[in-house]
């Protein structure tokens, strides 16, 4: 798909450099190196100054002249530019009539002062009337990434042609800033180091960018041009780093990828102190370390992907597009187009692997979210099986013991000791007491509703906190319990409770014992009645039969 974006946005762009370049001439002539100290003292020629003809400006930059004659033949307003790049340090543009007479002397440059009449643009506006000139144009820069060639173009068709560069370079940068700062806010929240190195390598991107193409310059008054070459230096290392830190690539696990990476890392290391002893060869050097990190990152992303690696395969799809486009961009040194650089083939194939490779951070951090959301999960089942009584599904003793400790003041704790669970597990076996107590469970629970809660402690013994201290209710709900477990086929069942405040104790234990005790108190009293009443009624069976 990226593919596709790029190639139908090259045809849009050719489509309409073609439309706007019937009008276009590219003034080409015989370049010059001129020796330093040599200063331009209004000749007329070059050829008899002296200076040695090269073939072309050289990319390592340095300072030339080129001399080439033209012809005006409809008087209208003319723009005089450059064609390939815009990463000039120093230019000026003298223009000679036929007498050899001075008509416009015209400068600018990243590393100039001067203000550009045109928007991101070394553009020069002239008015040049009907006949012959000749164009002197200087340069003096410390690199260059394409060959600069003059060209001269009508105004109206200027200002249209420059149009689609310009919005594609704002665009592109707007979005590289938006990134760079999402990224580097999830590096410090997450500390996450494949969002840091991916900040870092899209800032690289920025400052190259914005400098290249004159945003910096332009909007910031920035005119130093070594922005073009540094900040891919320490881009490179961050973008080697990146790729180890999102595709895992641990010394354990992958000792010959992991040592790649260091000696990588090491290399473009010593590529930056060559840059800083050799500055006319940083731009160049850039190249180099843009070509390694572009196969390392292959090579990285093919090996993962073969193991089965989602996150490497979105990223080897990312990284095979901007292998393409990157390796077209550091090795082109000139277009047929006229308004679009290198520098914006550059920027379009970053900006489509920027894209690509947020989607593929955005997936890998939406896996580890979802095995956060699945741990949370597994975590709190495990939670609410520990504190869930496995026969009857309410809380255990644990859960108890954490209801306590937010107990209010007023609030109540009751025990209960059920009766008759030892007679159906003796006459009916275990199968009928485990009934017995799920049935007391459910009904219990019915009875109870939100205004208090059942627990099961283990065995025959369960018990209920209120936070509202309502014993009587509480033992009134739970007789309902039992008249209800009798009417539905549990005929011996029955409950012994005790109920203790809150207020009545100075700890948790304490209250479970005192609850724990009346309780036994009750049942004891229960047995003793039950005992009574059996006896009375032997002797009243007595006195019957006398």
């Amino acid at each position: 798909m990226s593919q596709n974006l790029t190639f139908w946005m090259s045809i849009c762009f050719l489509v309409w450099s073609c439309a706007c370049s019937a009008d276009v001439r590219e003034l080409a002539g015989l370049w010059y190196q001129v020796p330093e100290g040599w200063v331009y003292q209004g000749q007329n020629g070059l050829a008899a100054a002296g200076l040695k003809p090269v073939a072309k400006v050289a990319l390592t930059g340095g300072h030339f002249w080129q001399q080439v004659d033209f012809d005006i033949n409809i008087a209208r307003r003319h723009v005089l530019d450059f064609k390939n790049t815009s990463t000039i340090g120093h230019f000026r543009h003298i223009i000679l009539n036929a007498q050899g007479l001075p008509v416009a002397d015209v400068q600018g440059g990243i590393q100039s002062s001067e203000e550009n009449p045109f928007f991101l643009r070394h553009g020069r506006e002239l008015d040049l009337p009907v006949g012959r000139y000749r164009l002197l144009t200087e340069l003096d820069s410390p690199f260059f990434l394409a060959d600069p060639q003059p060209y001269l173009d009508t105004l109206d068709n200027y200002r249209q042609a420059i149009k689609p560069g310009n919005a594609l370079t704002l665009l592109c940068l707007g979005m590289f800033m938006g990134l760079m700062i999402y990224y580097a806010a999830i590096a410090t929240a997450r500390q996450s180091l494949s969002a840091a190195m991916y900040s870092t390598f899209i800032l690289g991107n920025l400052l190259f960018n914005g400098t290249a193409l004159l945003v910096f310059p332009e909007l910031f008054g920035v005119h130093w041009i070594y922005l073009v070459s540094v900040p891919i230096l320490f881009s490179n290392c961050a973008y080697i780093l990146f790729v180890m830190s999102l595709l895992e690539i641990q010394y354990d696990a992958y000792p010959r990828l992991y040592t790649a990476g260091a000696v990588l890392l090491a290399m473009l290391g010593g590529l930056m102190v060559l840059a800083m002893l050799m500055p006319h060869w940083s731009l160049e050097i850039d190249r180099y370390g843009v070509g390694l990190f572009l196969i390392y990152g292959l090579v990285t992303g093919v090996v993962r992907s073969l193991e089965g690696s989602v996150t490497a395969r979105l990223y080897l799809c990312a990284i095979g597009t901007f292998f393409v486009l990157g390796i077209t961009s550091i090795s082109v040194n000139s277009l047929s187009f006229y308004t679009l650089y290198v520098e914006h083939m550059g920027l379009l194939s970053v900006s489509v692997e920027v894209i690509l490779l947020a989607l593929v951070l955005s997936y890998q951090f939406a896996l580890l979210y979802r095995d956060k959301e699945y741990a949370l999960e597994r975590m709190e089942h495990s939670n609410r099986i520990s504190r869930t009584d496995a026969l009857t599904g309410l809380p255990n003793r644990v859960a108890l013991d954490l209801a306590l400790e937010t107990l209010p003041q007023h609030g109540s704790l009751t025990f209960i000791d059920m009766d008759g669970l030892k007679y159906y597990n003796d006459r009916f076996g275990h199968e009928r007491g485990d009934e017995l107590l799920r049935v007391f469970a459910r009904h219990l629970s019915d009875r109870l509703g939100d205004r208090a809660q059942a627990h099961r402690l283990g065995g025959d013994e369960f018990a209920i906190t209120c936070e509202q201290g309502d014993v009587s209710w509480v033992e009134s709900m739970l007789a309902q319990a039992v008249e209800d477990m009798r009417a539905g086929g549990f005929g011996f069942a029955g409950a012994s409770s005790g109920s203790a405040y809150v207020h009545e104790t100075t700890g948790k234990e304490e209250l479970k014992h005192m609850a724990d005790c009346r309780m036994y108190k009750n049942k004891r009293l229960r047995k003793r009645s039950r005992y009574e009443d059996q006896e009375n009624q032997f002797q009243h069976n007595q006195l019957g039969e006398e």
